[in-house]
């Protein structure tokens, strides 16, 4: 009997069914986890989905980097984008500057590059924060880096579908311009999801439970993917994923 999946096993999968069945799919700087999910969607698809991990030698096909990624999605061929954000709020909107009024904030963000860009390009953006607290799950966030949606008047192809959590995933209705919850990952309360989130969200009759990796899919991220990914992310490759 194989070990149970590591929690970021367990959220590549999650991660994975928001990608499958897509062409491109790529993935910035730092992001080991949505890199594993985007190489085992690959590895699944026999190379249909092509996975772009920037950071990457041997899974980034961008000659000129960021500059090249941000060429594709204005083309439209990047299906999908993983973005996280030092603060997300209800609304969709991702905050990479800081904490406090700025200028003067108070704890400063990486910063937002190309995120407003490609947000607004890439049909399918899929948040990604493994902290749910209400310290990054604000009402409000304190600077838009990327607005979660935009006025009708405002051309736009892309933006948020899901959020996903180390308690939950979450869908986007760019509609209503708003979160539903759609699954509590495995041994999560629905009251405990709420106590941890600074913005309401719609909640389901019945919340289902986040289904586990596949058993398949947990062999092909310890016996391929764990080898794919450590190219990049050597460290995470020998600690986070199980055995094989």
């Amino acid at each position: 009997m194989s070990a149970p999946p590591t929690r970021d096993e367990f959220l590549a999968c999650v991660l994975a069914r928001e990608i499958e069945g897509l062409d491109n799919v790529a993935v910035g700087t730092n992001s080991p986890v949505a890199a594993t999910a985007a190489l085992l969607v690959e590895a699944e698809s026999g190379g249909r989905t092509r996975a772009s991990i920037l950071g990457s030698r041997r899974y980034n096909p961008f000659n000129d980097g960021g500059s090249e990624l941000h060429d594709r999605a204005a083309q439209g061929r990047i299906d999908a984008f993983f973005l996280g954000g030092g603060q997300i709020d209800g609304a969709g909107n991702i905050n990479l500057v800081g904490t406090g009024e700025y200028p003067d904030v108070k704890v400063r963000f990486p910063g937002s590059y190309g995120s407003a860009f490609l947000y607004f390009l890439i049909p399918r953006v899929i948040l990604f924060r493994e902290e749910h607290s209400r310290r990054v799950l604000v009402p409000r966030v304190d600077f838009v880096s990327a607005p979660g949606t935009s006025p009708p008047s405002v051309h736009r192809s892309g933006g948020p579908h899901a959020l996903v959590t180390r308690l939950c995933a979450m869908a986007f209705d760019r509609d209503e311009g708003g979160f539903r919850l759609q699954s509590l990952h495995p041994g999560v309360r629905l009251d405990a999801v709420r106590a941890a989130t600074g913005f309401a969200f719609d909640t389901p009759a019945e919340v289902p439970e986040t289904s586990p990796p596949e058993p398949g899919r947990l062999a092909l991220i310890r016996e391929i993917v764990r080898e794919r990914v450590a190219e990049t992310y050597p460290e995470f490759a020998a600690t986070r994923i199980g055995p094989g």
